[in-house]
C-alpha cells in the first residue's frame, strides 16, 4: 500500500481530518502496522470506535474498504471462496449435448471464469488499495479462524483446483473484538495488537465537539461528565461513543443547552437500550443527578 503515514503524530492528525479522534497509543499502532506489513488485533466494549478506526483509516488513504462481517456459522465459502454451483451445472449440462470428455468439462468448471471471490480473496487480489475489516473474529468458531491464518501469514489462498493464489499487495488489516471468547495464540501472532476503551471526559467532550458542531464547550462538557457517570455505573450495556454522539443530536434537536435532571430523564433511552439499565441509572443518578451534571 505504500507508506502513507510520515509519523505516529501524522498519523492522528490525518485521522483527526476525517473526524476520528486518536490518541498517541492508537495512531502508533495504525502507523507501525503500515510499516510492518501486520494486521491489527482490536479489542475493547463494543462502541468505543473498533470499526471505526478501520473506516476512518480507509478514508484518510483513499482505500477500499473491504469488510468481512463475522458470525457464528461463517464458512470458507462465505469468507473466501467458492465455486458457482449453479453456473457449473449449466455448462456441465450443455457439455454433455456436445459429448465433451470429462477431464475437459471438469478443467472448464473449475476455472476463474466459475469461481466467487468472498471478502478475503477479494482484498488481497484487488488491484487499488484495500483496508480489509475482519469485524468481531471472536463471534466464529475456532475452526473458522484456523482458516485465516494462511491469508493474514503470507496473503495468499491455496485453491485445491487452482491451486495457490497470491495476492497482489499487502492490503491494511484490521480484526476487532469485543472479548467474548479468547482468541488463539497463533491468531495473535500475526497481529499486531491495540486496546481501545471508552475515552475519558476530556477527550469524548472533544469528539462530541467534532461530530456535533453544533454543541457548546460547555453542553459538550455536561454531556461527557454524564455519560462518564453512568458508565460508572453497573449496568447491561454502558453507553457507546455513539450513543453519546446520538444523545448530544438529540438534545441539539429539542433546543437544550443544559442537562437538568429532567432533560436527562426524558432522553436516557438514546443513552441505553435495556429498561432495566434505564431504572437503575434513574435510581443512582436521581435525587444527585443536579451534582453529576453540573458544568
Amino acid at each position: 500500500m505504500g507508506e502513507r503515514f510520515e509519523s505516529v503524530d501524522a498519523t492522528a492528525a490525518r485521522l483527526r481530518e476525517v473526524d476520528y479522534l486518536s490518541d498517541t497509543n492508537i495512531a502508533g499502532v495504525v502507523y507501525l502496522a503500515e510499516r510492518l506489513g501486520k494486521p491489527v488485533l482490536v479489542e475493547g466494549p463494543a462502541g468505543v470506535g473498533k470499526t471505526e478506526l478501520a473506516k476512518a483509516v480507509a478514508a484518510t488513504v483513499g482505500a477500499r474498504l473491504i469488510r468481512l462481517q463475522c458470525y457464528e456459522g461463517l464458512d470458507e465459502s462465505k469468507a473466501i471462496y467458492e465455486w458457482n454451483y449453479k453456473k457449473q451445472l449449466l455448462r456441465i449440462q450443455a457439455d454433455r449435448e456436445h459429448e465433451r470428455d470429462w477431464e475437459t468439462v471438469e478443467s472448464d468448471i473449475f476455472s476463474e471464469a466459475f469461481l466467487l471471490t468472498r471478502p478475503l480473496l477479494e482484498a488481497i487480489r484487488a488491484d487499488e488499495p484495500v483496508v480489509l475489516l475482519i469485524d468481531e473474529v471472536d463471534r466464529v468458531e475456532v475452526e473458522t479462524e484456523a482458516l485465516l491464518l494462511e491469508v493474514l501469514s503470507d496473503f495468499q489462498v491455496s485453491i485445491p483446483e487452482l491451486g495457490t493464489i497470491v495476492g497482489k499487495q499487502v492490503p491494511l488489516v484490521f480484526l476487532t473484538s469485543n472479548n467474548t471468547r479468547e482468541l488463539s495464540e497463533a491468531l495473535k501472532r500475526r497481529c499486531l495488537f491495540l486496546h481501545i476503551d471508552y475515552p475519558d471526559i476530556e477527550r469524548e467532550k472533544e469528539i462530541v465537539r467534532v461530530r456535533v458542531p453544533e454543541v457548546d464547550a460547555a453542553l459538550a462538557g455536561q454531556i461527557a461528565k454524564v455519560v462518564n457517570s453512568i458508565r460508572n455505573i453497573d449496568l447491561k450495556k454502558s453507553p457507546s461513543i455513539s450513543e453519546t454522539i446520538d444523545w448530544a443530536r438529540t438534545l441539539v434537536f429539542l433546543g437544550r443547552n443544559e442537562i437538568t435532571p429532567e432533560v436527562l430523564g426524558d432522553t436516557l433511552h438514546v443513552l441505553l437500550k435495556y429498561q432495566s439499565d434505564i431504572a437503575k441509572t434513574r435510581k443512582e443518578l436521581g435525587v444527585d443527578a443536579p451534582a453529576v451534571i453540573k458544568k
